[in-house]
């Protein structure tokens, strides 16, 4: 597995000189997606009352990671992130299964956010919700992504900037309209939460999904301005400003909204009791602009993950094909694409959500266990970032991901397994690369 992306096909040129201040924009828009429109509900379901400090504790557990990745950062001045570490630590299999797990995260990613798509917009057309409505609407927006993303890198990075503020505004909106008219009976009673079971670690991994892509950010850092400061940074800042933002918006949730753990789209719900239909109408808008622009930017990456891994051998060769015209690794974005809606059509949001953080918290670990390595094997050269609490952050850090881990479904770590078997037989039997 290579370091970096396929040198002319890669979406990292157009990052070039990027600085500190652009770096956390990138940041915070890799992290805010689908998952604070949509999960409110299911972690007040799951948590009750407790949900503001389980989204709280959820932060604090990814302010962990967050450190391991900004130290693991510091260390390098190229791309490559979670399988750069894991290759520098352990060696060349580990790096080939971090990515590759990497690119099955892509997938069921993809695969959950458009049925989130199809949740969020069923609140105003209720016809998007099931059946042939429903399919068009994850088909089609699969399919449309990525025929933007064959076409040209560059059309699909200029539709995430332009994506940032429609994600964002909505919910800067709904935090301070609605901080207004938060009923503090109804935000705090027991009585108005269902009954509290036993699936902590199916919350904390829905949870977990609301904050994850900040991973995203080190993939491309050889393209940034002086990466071992920045980056740092920014993957710091945007932990407290995204976990604040989350905090707010869970809290006016469920202090504006009776019968939160039943509501599918809870945000909007919401915002029609305090703001009406039309502040309703903006925030599943946002909702909208938001998984579309989490979905662009997992079509963007993920297949350039899998057409390197093909490159480099491992796979067919016809992975590795570049368009003719367009430049562009369209055999792997159509072939991640299709893969994508099969199992969008197979789940719901919820449940692949789950699926796609088992497969994220082994990068996670990856990236974890290098720290230590890397620190005992580099210790704190000039210019690296110094890692507040030494080895106990990544030794944390390791011990929560894979309580998480251990948490999920069996069924889910069962598929997970024979996909990274899988690949192993890809690494094992690699054919002349392309």
């Amino acid at each position: 597995m290579s370091a970096t992306p396929p040198g002319p096909h890669s979406p990292q040129g157009l990052l070039r000189a990027v600085g500190r201040w652009q770096i956390l924009g990138l940041s915070i828009n890799s992290v805010v997606g689908s998952g604070v429109y949509l999960l409110p509900a299911t972690a007040f379901a799951l948590l009750g009352p407790c949900s503001v400090w389980g989204v709280l504790l959820a932060g604090l557990t990814v302010s962990l990671l967050v450190l391991c990745y900004a130290k693991a950062g510091s260390y390098f001045e190229v791309q490559g992130g979670s399988a750069l570490y894991a290759r520098e630590a352990f060696g060349p299999f580990a790096g080939f299964q971090v990515a590759w797990t990497i690119w099955l995260t892509r997938i069921a990613t993809a695969a959950s956010l458009a049925n989130g798509l199809a949740d969020a917009m069923a609140r105003f057309w209720p016809a998007v919700g099931s059946g042939p409505g429903r399919v068009a609407v994850i088909g089609g927006s699969l399919g449309l992504l990525a025929a933007i993303n064959i076409v040209g890198v560059r059309h699909a990075a200029q539709l995430s900037l332009a994506l940032v503020v429609g994600k964002l505004l909505p919910l800067v909106a709904f935090v301070g309209l609605g901080a207004w008219h938060v009923d503090w009976t109804l935000a705090t009673a027991a009585s108005s939460a269902p009954t509290m079971d036993a699936r902590w670690g199916e919350a904390a991994l829905l949870l977990l999904f609301a904050y994850a892509g900040f991973e995203n950010l080190s993939v491309a850092a050889g393209e940034y301005r002086q990466p071992r400061r920045n980056v740092p940074f920014a993957l710091v800042a945007m932990i407290v400003l995204v976990t604040a933002l989350y905090a707010g918006v869970q809290w006016v949730a469920q202090g504006t909204l009776p019968g939160l753990a039943a509501s599918a789209t809870p945000l909007a719900d919401a915002a029609a009791r305090f703001g009406g239909e039309g502040l309703a109408l903006l925030v599943t808008a946002g909702a909208a602009l938001s998984i579309l622009g989490t979905s662009n930017a997992t079509m963007l990456l993920g297949p350039r993950f899998l057409h390197t891994l093909a490159s480099d051998g491992y796979g067919p060769r016809v992975l590795a094909r570049v368009h003719p015209r367009f430049h562009t690794p369209a055999v792997a974005i159509a072939f991640q694409a299709v893969l994508a809606l099969a199992l969008a059509l197979s789940g719901s949001f919820a449940q692949l959500a789950l699926l796609s953080m088992v497969t994220r918290l082994l990068a996670y670990l990856g990236t974890a266990a290098s720290v230590l390595v890397l620190r005992r094997r580099l210790g704190d050269p000039p210019g690296s970032w110094h890692l507040p609490g030494g080895a106990m952050v990544p030794v944390a850090a390791l011990v929560l991901s894979l309580a998480m881990l251990l948490s999920a479904r069996p069924a889910h770590l069962a598929a997970v397994g024979l996909a990274m078997a899988a690949g192993s037989v890809f690494y094992l039997f690699p054919r002349r690369p392309a």
